[in-house]
């Protein structure tokens, strides 16, 4: 049984035996001893530790792990052994590097240091291996073509972290991160300072302290800098009112959702009709519409924020990460629910029924829409679907989506076909979805009383449920239309025109089209509206045909025109 401790690494906690923690201690004492004449051994201290922090955590298997010996061998393997990396200041010879049995792998990040605005074409560009202009000219042509582009590098700049440390940077552009590369980081760094300061004309660069120009041009930058932080601040303000709004907005109407099946009838919630339809319980579809739009809006709204507030605390990388995987995951499920809502209205579905109307060749037909007054008490009130329940207190879904169609017929009787249509996700679904529909009607002597709705139950759920009513009528049948039938009327206006004008009008069916017997001749479509022979309104039986020649002018007597009134109506000659 070995004694275990506690020990802090680079900011993180671990439980290691003790004999394990004797040895990642000599390892450390032993890499201070060969960075003794290094420069920045502080900095390269503080990257190795926090770089052997990294790979025990990959070592965790879970928050009672003890790291042992085997595991410090492991990640000794990997760092490499101290005398194997050692870089003297006076000598320029370096040892060449061992092999390690490790991959390779970029991490994404920010290089502000090369970047100009925030660093994420940079970083982008060592991670995918392009040329950081290519990156920032995709960004511009996104940004002209919808403006995606700004949002994608807003996106990248909240959820990308910077590479601030020595192991970060060598992470970013994909050098393994040991010993000799992170003292060599640091070493780079360090002699640019110093080259920097070397090589630096004090004299010169205190003649242009003193020069007045400079201070012209200093204050000049001061100014382009204050602007762009007042346009900043201003950006950041429209952003922050803007997903503030939007995601209030969501986040109420999201709630609305999770909460309606709890909540009193409410004729709102009845008619609340979503992309992915009403397979899926409203209160699912409410907390995939919260993910899926609200976390970006989020992290637009954490952006205004940062925009307005410079020291702005970040939220983190794992809170970043995970919302994004829960992102990913709500709007792959919303596509799968939109796909299968697709398939629930694949097949179409049809019963027809035909009914013989009883009438009299000589009487004149009325057809007529009529009400029910316990589910609407308005006449012209239409509903595409209500959920409702009828007078026995059963839940039913209630609809006006009826259509009528007048046609002609061979036959010698009149009769109603009338079809009921639904969808499904497959045919035997779609028919008997069909077949539930309840739809009423009714033949009173001359008269044919039509419903103006539709009911079916709940449990056939909206699938595009609706009723086809096709009246078919011989040669020579009168009929009056009700102003009720206006609403409802899908007739081919070549066949059969309805005039709206007044509902007292008598129609007579003949060979090819339906006419107005007594329409005012504007109203008639079949009067004579550019000067050719054109049949009129047929007129009652008149004395044998005469023909009464109309005077023309002096310089016209070339032409003659003649009007002929007979038993077939009034037809109008131009010779």
């Amino acid at each position: 049984m070995n004694k275990t401790v506690n020990i802090n690494i680079g900011g993180l906690f671990f439980h290691i035996d003790e004999d394990a923690y004797q040895k990642l201690t000599r390892y450390f004492e032993a890499i201070k001893r060969s960075l003794s004449n290094s420069s920045g051994k502080d900095e390269i201290m503080k990257d190795i530790e926090m770089r052997v922090a990294e790979l025990l955590t990959e070592k965790q298997k879970s928050d009672k792990h003890v790291i042992n010996n085997k595991d410090v061998d492991e990640v000794i393997v990997v760092m490499g052994q101290p005398e194997d990396y050692r870089i003297d200041d006076d000598n320029d010879d370096k040892a060449p590097e061992p092999f390690y049995p490790y991959t390779r792998s970029k991490k994404l990040y920010r290089d502000k240091d090369r970047g100009t605005i925030a660093g994420v074409a940079t970083g982008l560009s060592h991670y995918l291996g392009i040329d950081a202009v290519w990156i920032k000219i995709a960004f511009l042509f996104f940004t002209f073509v919808g403006g995606s582009g700004l949002i994608a590098y807003f996106i990248f700049w909240i959820a990308t972290p910077k590479a601030i440390t020595t192991s970060e940077k060598l992470e970013m552009t994909g050098e393994p991160v040991t010993i000799s590369n992170i003292e060599k980081k640091v070493r780079e760094e360090f002699d640019s300072v110093t080259n920097k300061f070397k090589n630096a004309d004090y004299d010169k660069m205190g003649n242009q302290v003193k020069n007045g120009a400079e201070k012209i041009g200093s204050g000049i930058g001061d100014v382009i800098i204050k602007v762009f932080g007042a346009f900043a601040k201003v950006l950041g303000a429209f952003i922050l009112i803007f997903s503030s709004f939007a995601l209030l907005g969501i986040l109420i109407a999201s709630i609305v959702m999770m909460f309606s099946s709890s909540l009193p009838a409410n004729t709102i919630l009845n008619h609340i009709n979503t992309p992915i339809g009403l397979e899926t319980p409203l209160w699912i579809q409410g907390i995939l519409f919260l993910l899926a739009f609200g976390i970006p809006l989020f992290f637009l709204l954490i952006l205004g924020l940062k925009l307005l507030v410079t020291n702005l605390k970040s939220i983190g990388n794992v809170a970043k990460y995970s919302f994004l995987a829960v992102w990913i995951i709500a709007v792959g499920i919303l596509i799968s629910l939109g796909i299968n809502e697709a398939t629930q209205l694949a097949f179409d579905g049809k019963t027809v029924k035909k009914e013989t109307l009883a009438v009299n060749p000589t009487d004149t037909l009325h057809i007529k829409f009529v009400n029910n007054d316990f589910f609407s008490k308005n006449m012209d009130e239409h509903q595409d679907f209500v959920f409702t329940q009828d007078s026995a207190k059963h839940e039913v879904i209630y609809s006006n989506n009826v259509r009528f169609e007048i046609k002609g017929t061979d036959k010698t009787q009149p009769y109603l076909q009338i079809e009921k249509l639904a969808k499904g996700k497959s045919y035997t679904e779609a028919n008997s979805r069909a077949e539930k529909i309840k739809y009423g009607y009714k033949i009173v002597g001359n008269q044919l009383l039509l419903d103006n709705y539709l009911l079916t139950e709940i449990a056939s759920k909206y699938r595009d449920q609706h009723v086809e009513l096709y009246l078919y009528l011989p040669k020579g049948t009168l009929f009056k239309v009700d102003k009720s039938v206006q609403s409802f009327d899908e007739s081919d206006n070549q066949y059969f025109n309805l005039h709206y004008s007044s509902d007292n009008y008598t129609y007579k069916v003949d060979t090819n089209q339906v006419k107005c017997l007594d329409c005012p001749a504007d109203e008639n479509e079949y009067n004579d509206i550019d000067g050719a022979a054109i049949e009129a309104i047929p007129a009652p039986p008149a004395p044998p045909a005469t023909e009464a020649p109309v005077a023309e002018p002096a310089q016209s007597s070339s032409k003659s025109t003649k009007l002929t009134i007979d038993q077939h109506g009034v037809i109008i000659k131009t010779n």
